[in-house]
């Protein structure tokens, strides 16, 4: 535990805070770290440090991202939670809200799990994000889509998971890598536009993740 050389103060995107150098939440469950992070005190609030190399939405912002559909009481379908650094960060920022955490993975699951009982809402889900029928039961009406899956497809499986649960919003990670790794991920990252334009959705931002991701891209997408 420590203090920041810097007093903590938020930033312009719901429930993420600042001390001119680092990303912070509020940490939800003091005292706890789930991968790692550093931890701190100020006027009997913690806050967990945001690590842009370790969580490609902090990358985001720390990039400019402008789209951040977040906010106090959102509902969040995550997709591809693995062990739950990322989706942890956005439980802090939700509060009352829930992050419904879909991940393949039997060995991510194994420490997902670990991660939501400690962070009560947190629902960890173990399922396969092609096919939202199979998990539709223990999702509750969400209002926002996060996706980060290593597969090809991507667009297609965020489409499908936006229409069948009729969310209006979300950000899509881009592993261009994933999809071809004999093209140019710029070259990628406009076939995924295109492909989510076919689909019926409004890609209303695209930023690159260099240097904090090395072939990733974020694209800020809504229901037209």
């Amino acid at each position: 535990m420590g203090r920041s050389r810097n007093r903590i103060v938020p930033t312009g995107y719901a429930g993420v805070f600042t001390d001119g150098e680092m990303l912070l939440t509020r940490n939800a469950v003091p005292r706890d770290r789930v991968y790692g992070e550093r931890l701190y005190d100020q006027d009997e609030a913690e806050y967990r440090e945001w690590v842009p190399t370790r969580s490609k939405l902090a990358a985001y912002i720390r990039k400019g991202g402008r789209t951040f559909p977040f906010e106090e009481g959102s509902r969040v379908l995550y997709l591809g939670a693995a062990s739950g650094t990322t989706s942890s960060h956005i439980a802090d920022i939700v509060g009352t809200g829930t992050v419904y955490c879909v991940e393949i993975s039997q060995r991510s699951f194994r420490d997902l799990v670990s991660v939501c009982e400690r962070r009560k809402n947190m629902v960890p889900i173990l399922a396969d994000a092609t096919r939202p029928d199979d998990y539709a039961f223990a999702v509750e009406s969400p209002t926002v889509l996060y996706q980060d899956i290593a597969q090809k497809g991507q667009a297609t499986i965020f489409a499908k998971n936006l229409f069948a649960f009729n969310i209006k919003k979300g950000l899509l990670t881009i592993k261009a890598r994933s999809e071809d790794v004999t093209k140019e991920p710029s070259v990628i990252f406009k076939e995924i536009e295109a492909q989510l334009v076919r689909s019926g959705c409004k890609v209303d931002e695209m930023v690159d993740l260099e240097p904090f991701e090395k072939d990733h891209a974020m694209a800020a997408v809504s229901v037209r």
